[in-house]
């Protein structure tokens, strides 16, 4: 099971962004497919407790059924970014459906979020399941596409809390751009790995930052 990039990928979408540099102990903790209530709510909690901040890959829809844990995720200082309206997997979407749904995404960061926020909605996106096409890469030259150097494949039910962790620790390294998802399918391997995660990396000297526009 694979939990760190592997590295040709970098190499073949260099205009991706995979990893942040790697001069100091810093990593870049980033999540995928909420805000829903419950394991989002989870994280924003975690993350107030160890007074660090993260990146929140958002759905739109998910947006537009909680928007009151979207605008707790805001009011935490978090930054986040567009992940689709509806979950698209490129490989599978035409371009312009694609860039369709993701100002539709977009919509909903902007019209959620007050003019003094700073939500990186016009800004960075993450593709779901990081599959996009190079059609899609080039129609999206106004974004950051953000990708990931260690993903915790928490959302694998198959996979133990324990391990998850352990494999998720042993794969970051300074820069390291992190994957967990706050969402139901991952809330049993997220909320035992995730405080423990952080835990760790802080004992060892390690800050916790955003991923900016």
């Amino acid at each position: 099971m694979i939990h760190r990039t592997p590295f040709i990928l970098p190499l073949i979408y260099p205009s991706l962004i995979w990893r942040m540099p790697a001069e100091k102990k810093e990593l870049f903790l980033t999540f995928d497919d909420g805000p829903v209530p419950g394991p989002t709510e989870f994280v924003l909690e975690t993350l107030k407790r160890f007074e660090i901040k993260a990146t929140f890959f958002c759905i739109g829809d998910n947006i537009r059924k909680h928007p009151a844990v979207f605008k707790a995720m805001l009011a935490g200082g978090h930054t986040v970014g567009n992940h689709t309206f509806n979950h698209l997997n490129g490989w599978k979407t035409g371009t312009l459906d694609y860039v369709e749904n993701i100002n539709a995404c977009n919509s909903e960061l902007v019209t959620q979020s007050t003019p003094l926020e700073n939500t990186g909605a016009n800004n960075i996106f993450r593709p779901p399941y990081g599959r996009i096409t190079r059609d899609q890469i080039r129609a999206l030259n106004n974004y950051r596409i953000i990708m990931w150097d260690v993903l915790s494949v928490d959302y694998n039910h198959k996979l133990s809390d324990e391990r998850c962790l352990r494999n998720t620790i042993s794969s970051s390294r300074p820069g390291s751009i992190v994957v967990f998802h706050d969402s139901y399918k991952a809330e049993k391997n997220l909320t035992f790995a995730l405080p423990r995660f952080i835990e760790h990396f802080l004992s060892l000297g390690f800050k916790f930052n955003v991923i900016s526009e």
